[in-house]
């Protein structure tokens, strides 16, 4: 008994030492690609040796669910690749919100197979290591068969490409609520919920279910965003109380300007403004154009006055700010004009100029506010804040002016002489002026608080005086004196 075991060992360390050892180096690896309805052959650079690819794999080697006893390496490798190709009509199913889903095929996603590491592993399956090794592997084989994983590639590009895809479909803006201001009363419209889908989240929990799949129909949740739109209806229902209020007219203003006036206080009517927010005049009302509803109409440019669309836009922003101040959020931002306006109080008005001069302001309160402008007086201009009150009843507002300066135009005299002597025009010219703001507070009618809001300079331009100097009977020629335009 003892002969023949050590007949055994010394007949297996003799066929061990006729195995020929690999020797390594950099060649392109083939990679087997399933594509469409076809089977593609690509190449691409790996770490690969010049190895012994003959001989058979060991009785008892399965990959996956197929049987590689006595096959080849090539032979192993078609029946893996016509395997795999068999899976690319398989069905996955990406499920959405609210029980969406799209059925794909495994091809949809890339799939591909790049396993060739293992196959050469199954071929010298018992013919690698030390002499122990080697007669183990062997052995085991007898006993229960070697079942290597079947490991399938899918592009993430291609997961990432369908994911995408999949978003357009299924991405759902929140709406947000609304409020209306009819016959004194609010009606409260609640928002409606939005979802997202979080595509790299959906493509790694793709990646995931895929790496022990075994061909079967795959079902995968998509990763999904809620944006819970701004605003409930219990919030909202704060807003009852008028915070503040104030209106300016519409004076002289031309039928262009009068619109544009108007045009801005409907876009900014309705607007909610939640605890926190900052609001922009100059984001709700441009861009200044045709288009958004528009007129050519006097504005400030320069110290100069000049048409342009939108002219007659701060008189909204004014009558905000100064509803804003009896209302008393925060401001953010302010600018004074570069010259004075006639439908407000020195250091009462805010311009807007572009980028570069806005009203701003923050709603500092715990409740939302709703801006409101009232237009039941077509020639006056009335915006009214509402909210949550939490100010005495017997506490009052009042916004004051203070001019501290001013300065007088220089006068400029032309003469023309292609108007009748005794012709004079007065053209352009403003007064320079500084003053101040002041918000006053009041308790039972006694003033118990002054706080100055603002410090505003206004520049002066110089008075052209037309003076004509040629014949008399020119006059029945001469233009009447220029009238002022009504600007911003």
């Amino acid at each position: 008994m003892k002969y023949d075991n050590i007949v055994k060992i010394t007949c297996i360390l003799a066929l061990a030492a006729l195995v020929v050892w690999p020797v390594h180096a950099k060649i392109t690896e083939p990679v087997v690609d399933i594509e469409g309805s076809s089977t593609v052959l690509g190449f691409v650079p790996v770490e690969k040796d010049d190895r012994d690819l003959s001989g058979t794999i060991p009785e008892g080697v399965w990959y996956g669910p197929l049987d590689l006893s006595e096959l080849t390496y090539e032979e192993a490798k078609k029946s893996i690749v016509l395997y795999v190709t068999s899976l690319q009509d398989k069905k996955i199913t990406l499920c959405a919100n609210n029980g969406q889903k799209s059925i794909l095929c495994a091809k949809d996603l890339g799939l591909c197979w790049e396993d060739e590491d293992t196959l050469y592993e199954a071929l010298t399956l018992g013919s690698g290591g030390n002499i122990v090794n080697r007669f183990k592997e062997l052995k085991d084989l007898e006993k229960d068969r070697k079942v290597y994983d079947l490991k399938v590639s899918f592009k993430n590009s291609m997961i990432a490409s369908q994911v995408h895809k999949q978003a357009e479909k299924y991405n759902v803006a929140p709406t947000e609520s609304e409020m209306t201001h009819e016959d004194g009363e609010f009606i409260i419209t609640e928002g409606k919920t939005g979802y997202s889908v979080d595509e790299n989240a959906s493509v790694r929990a793709i990646e995931e279910a895929f790496e022990n799949w075994s061909g079967d129909p795959l079902s995968v949740d998509l990763v999904i965003s809620v944006k819970e739109p701004k605003g409930t209806k219990e919030e909202l229902s704060k807003v009852k109380d008028l915070l503040g209020t104030f209106q300016t007219s519409l004076g002289s203003s031309n039928s262009d300007r009068s619109k544009n006036v108007r045009n801005g206080t409907n876009l900014i009517n309705g607007t909610i403004l939640y605890p926190g927010e900052e609001f922009s005049t100059y984001e709700k009302v441009s861009p200044f154009t045709e288009e958004n509803g528009y007129y050519l109409a006097g504005s400030y440019l320069n110290g100069s006055v000049v048409e342009t669309f939108g002219g007659g836009i701060c008189q909204v922003s004014t009558t905000l700010y100064n509803a804003v101040l009896m209302a008393e959020l925060e401001v953010t931002e302010r600018h004074n004009h570069s010259m004075v306006v006639n439908y407000v109080d020195i250091s009462g008005d805010a311009a807007i100029s572009g980028t570069t001069k806005d009203f701003k302001f923050r709603n500092n309160t715990k409740a939302p506010i709703y801006i409101e402008s009232d237009s039941s007086d077509s020639r006056k201009v009335v915006f009214n804040i509402y909210g949550q009150e939490t100010r005495p009843a017997n506490r009052t507002i009042e916004l004051h002016s203070i001019e501290t300066g001013r300065l007088a135009p220089e006068e400029r005299i032309v003469e023309d002489p292609t108007l009748p002597t005794g012709y004079r025009a007065v053209r352009g010219g403003h007064v320079g002026y500084s003053g101040e703001y002041w918000r006053i507070i009041k308790v039972d009618g006694v003033e118990t608080e002054r706080e100055k809001i603002n410090v505003s300079n206004y520049q002066s331009t110089p008075t052209t005086i037309v003076v004509g100097t040629g014949p008399a009977d020119l006059a029945i020629l001469a233009p009447p004196p220029e009238e002022p335009l009504p600007i911003d």
